[in-house]
């Protein structure tokens, strides 16, 4: 028998474990977006200056692209390997737990690179480090990706989760976006005044506390069992196959969304390079435009929570699909934004950084649309 609770109580109350969630969610998130926003200038201004390297000139913007998305495709299919396993043998919990330790390790790979070790003649060769690096992080962070929404939806009996579900998925959101707007400010502002060691190792240090704060809620975590081979005999059934086949169709449209979402760190960094970056009163560093984000999206999911969706409904009644399919139309805006920008900047032009700016606030627009809506039918 398992020393924890195995399905809630009956309660009208807020779960226990859900701060615990919530606090690992926001530092997580601070820990992979910090590192993450920086990684295209990284790779494209500081690597090739690193002691112990092999490189002898700078990446080229193309490489660093390429580098950058291959990393990122890494993040989103490792949760295929993180769901079968948290699924059919380890449970949510046990898998969050260990490939956090994963995670973990990735960052301090990051920090580490080019380090001159007291035992060691050489420094720490940067480029296998980052290679090193970001094949733990995609496995870690990937891995997690899909038990973590759906382990707040285990906290929840019938009774609570009428009154509270909702409403703790929307703060569960909100806390991905405070970390990732918080450290989309900082560590690129790390980056440029104390260097890459630091710069990566900070996220690396939420990440670790991010680790501990989950591990400190498991005597108040419901831990859901795994299905076993009973799990992956109905997966691989014909009614298993058949909901996939239907899922698969959502997913296949939101993929070509995120897709080109995440070229905000990587073309959009390069882009904010020849641009005119001083927006009200400041001159942002490249990499810090990407905070504009999470700062709008905390914004925008309380307004269109409380606001916007409820007045929609009475006149148009929205279903998740329709609000995915809104979310891709809006999205299409933003990045005709970017393209004209890109446009100016071949003429020899220097753009102001407000374009970026609108375009942002377009692509959140969609965003909040489209992952809100995920989270719900990931639960």
């Amino acid at each position: 028998m398992s020393k924890y609770l195995t399905a809630p109580i009956p309660t009208k109350k807020l779960p226990g474990g859900i701060p615990y969630i919530i606090g690992n969610e926001a530092a997580e998130r601070f820990s992979f977006y910090g590192m993450k926003g920086i990684l295209t200038v990284f790779m494209t201004t500081y690597l090739f200056l690193m002691p112990g390297g092999v490189l002898d000139e700078q990446m080229s913007d193309s490489e660093a692209v390429s580098w950058y998305h291959l990393f990122v495709g890494a993040v989103y299919v490792t949760p295929l390997l993180g769901a079968f396993i948290s699924d059919a043998f380890l449970g949510k919990y046990l898998t969050i737990m260990l490939l956090s330790v994963v995670y973990c390790l990735g960052h301090g790979a990051l920090a580490l690179m080019g380090a001159q070790l007291p035992f060691m003649d050489e420094p720490l060769n940067p480029g296998f480090f980052l290679a090193l690096g970001l094949i733990l992080i995609a496995v870690g962070s990937g891995g997690i990706k899909p038990c973590v929404s759906a382990h707040v939806g285990d906290q929840f009996g019938e009774s609570s989760a009428k009154i509270w579900l909702t409403k703790i998925f929307m703060v569960f959101y909100l806390s991905i976006n405070v970390g990732a707007a918080i450290s989309n400010l900082v560590t690129p502002w790390l980056l440029h005044e104390y260097g890459p060691h630091w710069a990566f190792g900070v996220p690396g240090v939420l990440m670790a506390l991010a680790t501990l704060m989950f591990w400190m809620g498991r005597k108040k975590f419901i831990h859901d069992p795994p299905g076993g081979m009973a799990f992956v005999r109905e997966v691989f059934s014909a009614r298993g196959i058949k909901a996939l086949l239907k899922l698969s169709i959502i997913y296949l449209f939101v993929a070509v969304f995120w897709a080109l979402f995440d070229q905000t760190g990587s073309t959009w960094v390069l882009q904010a390079e020849d641009m005119n970056r001083t927006w009200l009163g400041i001159t942002w560093l490249p990499s810090q435009i990407q905070a504009i984000n999470p700062v709008m999206i905390l914004i925008l999911v309380p307004l269109f929570g409380w606001f916007v969706y409820p007045a929609m409904d009475k006149v148009w009644p929205l279903t998740p699909m329709r609000k995915i399919s809104l979310g891709l139309f809006v999205m299409a805006g933003g990045f005709s934004i970017i393209a004209i920008a890109q446009e100016l900047i071949d003429k020899g032009q220097t753009p102001s950084i407000a374009w970026q700016v609108i375009a942002y606030a377009i692509i959140t627009t969609a965003e909040v649309m489209i992952s809100v809506t995920c989270l719900e039918f990931s639960y």
